[in-house]
């Protein structure tokens, strides 16, 4: 027989994204004192939103690398340009890149 999973409790769900939220921005604010700090910061907001299933909001994306998964701020350590309607974000530390669509306003 297949096991089924169980869904974790709303609650649960709740604080989950509360505390992705904190760490991310904990992880802004101490990048200038200890980048590794903030690194670990966005390894842990990986793992709880791996855990619960939880998509990471596009902001959140936009603030680590998918290679190396180290936390970005543009001109520290890493490059951020405009290329036929996307934002590209090139890593300082492994020199690979990831690109998002630039939404349209209305």
């Amino acid at each position: 027989m297949v096991a089924k999973h169980s869904r974790k409790p709303s609650s649960h769900l709740r604080i989950a994204k509360n505390r992705i939220k904190t760490l991310f921005f904990n992880a802004d604010e101490i990048f200038p004192e200890s980048p590794e700090l903030s690194d670990r910061y966005v390894s842990l907001a990986r793992k709880i939103s791996m855990k619960y299933k939880i998509k990471l909001e596009s902001e959140f994306k936009r603030k680590f690398c998918k290679h190396c998964y180290k936390y970005l701020r543009p001109s520290v350590n890493c490059r951020v340009r405009t290329i036929s309607k996307k934002l590209v974000y090139s890593c300082f530390n492994c020199k690979k890149f990831s690109r998002f669509q630039i939404k349209k306003s209305d």
